[in-house]
C-alpha cells in the first residue's frame, strides 16, 4: 500500500465521507465527516482509498502528541470504513511498516480476536478506556427520572425557575452568538494557557465556520440576549445522535442540564440513543458523563505489533 498517493481532508469531500459512512453506518463517535474535518488539522489528517475502504491516518500525530502512542514513530490509524474492516486491518499490518490503529470498536476486536492469522503478525490489543464512548436511552435523559437521575433533574429545575431564556434551534443567524460564549468561555478557562483546550477551540470555531457546509444539528439558549449555552451534533448512523460539542456560561445554573435536555427534546425524532463521545480520562468530565447513566459504553481498542 502507498500513503503517499493520500490527500488532506476538504469540506469538498464531505459527499465521499457520508456515502461511506451511510453505506457502512459506524457507532464510534470519532467517524462523521463533522468530526473529522474540524479535527483535521490537530490530527493531520490524511485519507486514501484502498480496496473499497475508505483509511483515514495521520502520519504526525504522535510527533505532536507522543503520549498517545506505543511509539512515538509510527503512523496513527483510524479503523477502516468499508465491508470488512477487520479483514483490512490485517492487510494494512502485512502492507504498511510502524502503524498503530486506535478507536477501534469492539465489534471489530472480536473478529480479530478470533482469527489466528494475527498470530503470524504478532498483533496486541490494548483497551483504550479513556476513549470508550458514553451511551444513553434519549428519552431516559430527556425525562430523568428515578432517584439516580436526582441531581440532574434538580440542576434543570433550577434553571428552569431561575431564568427568562429563549431556546432555537441552530441556524446561520445564530451562529455569532455561539461565537460569543465561545469566546467567553476559553478566556474564563484560560484556552490559551491549555493546548487541549486551544485545539478544541480552533474545531470549534472550524465548526461554526463552516456551519451551512457541515449540515450538523445544534441549539442554543439565550438569557438577556446573552447565549448561556450551546450545543451541536449529527446522527451517527440511523437510531444514534452524537453530541460532538456541548457549552455553557458557568454563570447560569443548571444550563449544562437544560442546553441537553431542549436540544434532543426538538432534535433529531428518530434518535433512539445519545452517544456523548468519551471523557478522555479527565476525571470531571467523567464524573459528569456517568452522572447521566450511560445504558452501554462503546469499548475502543489500540492496536499495534508486538516487535519484541
Amino acid at each position: 500500500m502507498d500513503l503517499s498517493s493520500a490527500k488532506p481532508i476538504e469540506i469538498k469531500d464531505k459527499p465521499l465521507f457520508d456515502d461511506y459512512f451511510k453505506k457502512f453506518p459506524p457507532e464510534i463517535s470519532e467517524l462523521t465527516f463533522t468530526n473529522l474535518f474540524i479535527w483535521r488539522n490537530h490530527y493531520d489528517f490524511l485519507f486514501t482509498e484502498w480496496k473499497n475502504h475508505l483509511i483515514i491516518f495521520s502520519e504526525n500525530y504522535f510527533k505532536k502528541y507522543n503520549t498517545c502512542a506505543i511509539n512515538p514513530d509510527n503512523v496513527f490509524l483510524l479503523p477502516p470504513i468499508g465491508q470488512n474492516p477487520s479483514k483490512i486491518i490485517r492487510e494494512l499490518f502485512d502492507a504498511v511498516k510502524d502503524i498503530e490503529i486506535h478507536r477501534v470498536p469492539e465489534v471489530i476486536t472480536e473478529k480479530i480476536n478470533d482469527n489466528d492469522a494475527l498470530n503470524d503478525l504478532n498483533i496486541e490489543i490494548l483497551e483504550d478506556r479513556n476513549n470508550w464512548d458514553y451511551v444513553y436511552d434519549k428519552e431516559a435523559i430527556i425525562n430523568l427520572t428515578g432517584n439516580k437521575h436526582r441531581q440532574n433533574r434538580r440542576w434543570l429545575n433550577k434553571f428552569l425557575e431561575s431564568y427568562n431564556y429563549e431556546f432555537n434551534l441552530l441556524s446561520d443567524d445564530w451562529i455569532d452568538k455561539c461565537k460569543e460564549l465561545q469566546l467567553e468561555w476559553c478566556i474564563m478557562r484560560g484556552c490559551e494557557e491549555d493546548e487541549s483546550l486551544a485545539d478544541e477551540n480552533i474545531a470549534i470555531n472550524e465548526a461554526l465556520d463552516n456551519f451551512s457546509e457541515l449540515k450538523y444539528r445544534g441549539g442554543i439558549i439565550c438569557v438577556d440576549n446573552n447565549c448561556a449555552a450551546y450545543t451541536f451534533g449529527e446522527m451517527l448512523n440511523p437510531n444514534t445522535l452524537v453530541i460532538h460539542i456541548e457549552k455553557a456560561h458557568m454563570e447560569y445554573e443548571g444550563s449544562y442540564q437544560a442546553i441537553n435536555n431542549f436540544f434532543l427534546k426538538k432534535c433529531c425524532d428518530n434518535a433512539i440513543f445519545v452517544n456523548r463521545e468519551q471523557d478522555l480520562g479527565l476525571h470531571g468530565l467523567r464524573r459528569a458523563k456517568e452522572s447521566y447513566k450511560p445504558s452501554r459504553m462503546v469499548k475502543k481498542s489500540i492496536l499495534y505489533q508486538n516487535k519484541n
